[in-house]
């Protein structure tokens, strides 16, 4: 659960050259994503598994069309 008075990293990818990029940020052992163009969306969550096996995918080139 995140604190109220705890004030999230969010980072971007390097290749962002928009500023509207999803942003990822830790929290304890979870990560969130969000989309940075729209902030009242409730960030997605996920777990430490999760997220390296969706790095994995991406490096893969799994989501690639």
């Amino acid at each position: 659960m995140i604190k109220a008075t705890e004030v999230l990293q969010w980072r971007r990818s390097g290749r962002c050259s928009t500023g509207t990029c999803v942003e990822v940020a830790r929290v304890g052992d979870r990560l969130l994503v969000r989309d940075s163009k729209d902030l009242d969306i409730a960030p997605l969550r996920f777990t430490e598994e999760q997220w390296e096996s969706f790095l994995t995918g991406v490096k893969a080139g799994t989501f690639s069309s």
